[in-house]
């Protein structure tokens, strides 16, 4: 067993519940960290222990690396799990740990130094002769650099990801306020205003690959992940493995990532990005996101490895205790993003009292929330609730099994989009494959036509 015996958990909603999950069943004490407004969560009555540490305001609860440290230090805890958002890639808190002798459960601060940036993980990813997209950075010059880029590019955050900071821009004119808007959002969301411009492939998919790495250099994959359906660059269904992927392309894919992480001498969980051009072949690197994923489900139900579990075993001193070779990847899933937005009014958040909450069941059927009958969503959250990860020995099983437990998908109170994400699973394009990262906005919106917003 390794050194950690009471972790902190920096972080809510499913992603908090999914690591206290995880620690119970590595005989590992949790102490929740929770603001104000979440005192009353799932997470807060499952951990051992909850701590409130600031308001409803993430940036005096969440993002405070000193209330994180203080609660830590406070609660005698020996380790901190981050998450995912927050304060996950922020180097800051893992010097914190470092300085008060605490166990971050995540990669080292150089790995996220290096890896977290986008801008330098860029760099690192072209050394490795790895694919880059074609990029620039903003200065006095920026419109002449664009220019010569050539639209459309994407404004990008250089610290996050989850599509904060991130603005299309189709010509000139959009340019200017695009960054400055991007610049304020990454600031607001991540505590860092840099932004990068990037070239923007029309058609794209973004595949991903998941790896784990000892710290000393040891790395290994568990595959990879297709999550073009998205909205806003917000992810919203995500696959594995990627269909339509021929061998070579895929075992670049698995390659570089893992390339990347042993140059890193990455250490825990980790997810490589690419996007995969669908019109004229070949890919480039995106980012690496050092941190667990919320679609890491897929992963798991495919080759049966807990990597939260894993994450804390490899932080506590454990190793990898998987090898390459021991790795099987069998059969498909699926997740969908059940959110707390009504798509009939353009997304507009729902939050409120959550009346009926009846997630489906199933041999298959994997629900990971942290809502329950009564629950009160917040606002001043994201508005995920629930993922549902639905697993079949092919993908149409696993497709069918998706779309019956998403109409047996029971919650009354508040809307959700649960209506939306039945007939995207059921659409032609999707059950053929042929999506790229616009295809929900730019071809499925266009033409849906929702019967009434998922309401009770």
């Amino acid at each position: 067993m390794g050194s950690i015996k009471r972790v902190l958990v920096a972080n809510r909603g499913e992603i908090a519940v999914r690591i206290i999950r995880a620690a119970f069943d590595e005989g590992i004490e949790t102490v929740v960290a929770t603001s104000t407004a979440d005192r009353e969560s799932l997470a807060a009555r499952l951990a051992d222990h909850a701590v409130t540490i600031g308001p409803a305001s993430s940036s005096a609860s969440y993002l405070s690396v000193p209330a994180v440290i203080n609660a830590a230090v406070a609660m005698g805890c020996d380790a901190i799990h981050p998450g995912y958002g927050f304060l996950s890639e922020r180097p800051e808190l893992a010097i914190a740990c470092e300085e008060n002798g605490i166990i971050f459960v995540g990669p080292s601060v150089d790995s996220l130094r290096r890896g977290g940036d986008k801008t330098a993980s860029r760099d690192l990813a072209e050394s490795l002769g790895i694919p880059v997209s074609q990029a620039v950075a903003p200065g006095d010059d920026v419109v002449l650099q664009v220019a010569a880029l050539g639209y459309p590019v994407l404004v990008k955050a250089a610290a996050g990801g989850g599509g904060r900071g991130m603005k299309l821009v189709r010509d000139e004119s959009e340019l200017l306020a695009a960054i400055e808007n991007g610049t304020r959002e990454a600031l607001e969301a991540f505590g860092d205003g840099r932004v990068f411009i990037e070239k923007f492939i029309e058609r794209g998919r973004h595949i991903e690959v998941q790896i784990l790495g000892d710290g000393e250099g040891e790395v290994i994959h568990l595959g990879e992940r297709d999550c073009s359906v998205q909205r806003r660059y917000q992810k919203v269904v995500e696959e594995a493995p990627a269909i339509g992927l021929d061998d070579e392309l895929r075992g670049q894919l698995h390659a570089s990532a893992v390339a990347l992480g042993r140059e890193l001498k990455y250490r825990g969980a980790g997810t490589v990005e690419f996007l995969v051009d669908s019109v004229r072949g070949g890919f480039h690197f995106l980012e690496i996101n050092t941190r667990v994923q919320v679609e890491h489900p897929v992963t798991e139900m495919i080759t049966g490895v807990d990597i939260v579990r894993q994450q804390l075993r490899i932080a506590g001193g454990d190793g990898l205790g998987i090898t390459q070779e021991q790795v099987t990847m069998t059969g498909h899933a699926i997740e969908c993003r059940i959110t707390s937005e009504d798509p009939s009014r353009d997304f507009m958040p729902t939050p409120g009292l959550v009346a009926d909450w009846f997630p489906p069941q199933g041999t298959e059927v994997r629900v990971d929330t942290h809502v329950y009958p009564g629950y009160v969503v917040p606002p001043f959250y994201d508005s995920l609730l629930a993922k549902l990860i639905c697993g079949g020995a092919t993908r149409d099983e696993a497709l069918r099994t998706t779309e019956r437990a998403l109409r047996h998908f029971t919650v009354s109170g508040i809307s959700t989009n649960r209506d939306l994400l039945i007939d995207l699973v059921g659409h032609p394009e999707f059950l053929d494959g042929a999506v790229s990262t616009r295809w929900l906005e730019n071809t499925f919106m266009a033409t849906w036509k929702p019967e009434g917003a998922s309401v009770g």
